[in-house]
């Protein structure tokens, strides 16, 4: 730690110094002068200690020195003597008042920084109440965004099942209609038909207008038959139900090939047979809804089918050489279209099946329908 003089000894060389003043030129009095002031600050003299050291100086040197004569110049000299001992304590208090006034400057920036900062905080503070009110907005929306989604999920999943229900039912009423045409009207025709031929024996000896008019009228008869045997074979066919799904396939494609001059080849493993009566009559329906639409708008001149059996899984197959159409604008924009594929795809959904559409241009349109076959059904 630096020693500061004492004052007594600080005193002395004040003396000398001044003595060195009043007898040497001028010029050496400034340089010693502003030593001693330097010397006076480093040991941390205060002016008014430096005042009582030169009035003791002046009261000490004055027997040998006429302080009281004014045309000596020495009361002069003394005086710019201290004046100049006293400059480095005024700079150095200078320098303190500047220090200090930047020191109130940057209080002041200071102050006015907080006054920033405290604005600032008041600021985020607003914002992030006003976040925190957006962000429980938007937990309540998404809350509420949740529930229709879970309420639009269970309306999807029951709008489901009643079209399923609705497929159950319209296959069990095409089954009913089919027995009440097979089993009542047709019979009823057929004993018209009977009764027809038996009234032209008993005629035989009248009139060849009445042979002929009942002649005609057994063929009406025969007409009539026909149709409606025609009309529970699409409502129901029996061959499905009798000869299984091959046949019924193979009778449904013989009709539709002669009808729309179309060549359809058919391949199939037998275990198909093998499939719940359910499955069976799902894929037949797929397979009459999808060659049905190539025969109407396709303009395939033929069509491939194919039934094969993958691991727990049996695929169908239906490819066309015809134009190609845009799935998902069919899907979206045609009601006839979207309720055809529609129903296709319920139909397979109903016992666990999915339902695959690909059509592109000068590849024809290939329709794949695929549904589960555990071993269990296999036996």
């Amino acid at each position: 730690m630096k020693q500061t003089k004492k004052p007594p000894e600080l005193a002395r060389r004040y003396r000398n110094a001044l003595r060195d003043q009043l007898d040497a030129p001028r010029s050496r009095g400034v340089a010693a002068a502003r030593a001693l002031g330097r010397e006076a600050l480093a040991a941390d003299c205060e002016i008014l200690a430096l005042a009582r050291i030169h009035e003791q100086a002046l009261v000490a040197l004055a027997p040998d020195y006429d302080f009281a004569k004014t045309g000596n110049g020495l009361q002069l000299r003394t005086g710019r003597f201290f004046a100049e001992v006293l400059v480095p304590l005024e700079r150095e208090h200078i320098a303190v008042r500047e220090s200090l006034k930047q020191i109130e400057e940057r209080t002041s920036h200071l102050h006015l920084h907080t006054k920033e900062l405290a604005r600032g905080n008041r600021q985020l503070s607003r914002e992030v109440k006003r976040r925190q009110a957006s962000e429980a907005a938007l937990k309540e929306g998404n809350e509420r965004y949740q529930r229709l989604l879970q309420q639009s999920q269970f309306m999807q999943v029951k709008l489901r099942s009643l079209t399923h229900q609705m497929l159950s039912a319209q296959e069990n009423e095409r089954l009913e209609i089919s027995r009440e045409l097979h089993d009542e009207v047709v019979q009823i025709l057929v004993g018209i038909n009977v009764e027809l031929a038996a009234l032209g024996k008993a005629a035989e000896l009248g009139t060849k207008a009445f042979q002929k008019k009942i002649a005609s009228t057994q063929h009406l008869v025969e007409k009539s038959v026909n149709a409606v045997h025609q009309f529970a074979r699409d409502l129901r066919p029996a061959a499905l139900d009798d000869l299984g799904l091959i046949p019924a396939l193979q009778v449904f494609m013989k009709k539709l090939s002669a009808r729309r001059q179309i060549r359809i080849r058919l391949t199939a493993f037998a275990g198909v047979e093998k499939m719940p009566s359910v499955k069976r009559i799902v894929l037949y329906r797929v397979a009459q809804e999808a060659l049905t639409n190539v025969a109407r708008h396709a303009k395939a001149t033929l069509i491939n089918v194919s039934i094969t059996q993958l691991p727990d899984v049996v695929r169908m197959k239906i490819h066309d050489n015809g134009k190609s159409f845009k799935v998902q604008q069919v899907q979206s924009t045609k009601a006839h279209a979207r309720l055809g594929l529609l129903g296709m795809r319920e139909r397979l959904e109903m016992v666990g099946g999915t339902l695959l559409i690909e059509s592109a241009q000068g590849e024809g349109t290939t329709v794949l329908a695929e549904m589960p076959f555990p071993p269990e059904e296999r036996t």
